[in-house]
């Protein structure tokens, strides 16, 4: 049989192994209440990060449609002045083209119909008078008559 103190040391020891047993099962009870906790604050801190990056993409994104809003716009501009350019250079080539065939411009016809109303008015002026002489007359030798 084992001697008193052998079962000393054999408690002794057995305490220990003991102790370490409890301790390993604070240090994992530790780390779970720890663990969990550092978790959930890197989950909050994941959040605030993606939030601050969702909203820098937001304003990234915003200020690029400024941007290709205003290229847009800038191109547009230039491009319908090219088309006045070519439009303007077109119409004076075909306005040479109309007066060399002899053809009259658009301004030289309105004088022209203006001053063939002119007339045509000068024209009216000068018949009603006649037309009242001459109703006149017709009706002169019909009184005389009976």
């Amino acid at each position: 049989m084992a001697t008193p103190e052998e079962d000393k040391a054999a408690e002794r020891i057995k305490d220990s192994a003991q102790q370490i047993w409890l301790a390993g099962l604070g240090a994992f009870a530790k780390m779970q209440q720890e663990g969990s906790k550092a978790f959930e604050a890197l989950v909050k801190d994941g959040v605030g990060i993606q939030k601050k990056t969702q909203q820098a993409a937001q304003e990234t994104l915003a200020e690029a449609q400024a941007r290709m809003a205003g290229l847009a716009s800038e191109i547009g501009s230039k491009a319908s002045g090219g088309w006045g350019k070519l439009e303007n250079i077109f119409e004076e080539r075909v306005a040479r083209a109309l007066t060399s065939l002899g053809i009259p411009t658009a301004e030289e016809f309105a004088a022209l119909k203006a001053r063939v109303e002119e007339l045509e008015d000068e024209l009216d002026a000068l018949s009603k008078p006649r037309a009242g002489a001459r109703a006149a007359r017709r009706r002169e030798p019909e009184d005389e008559a009976p």
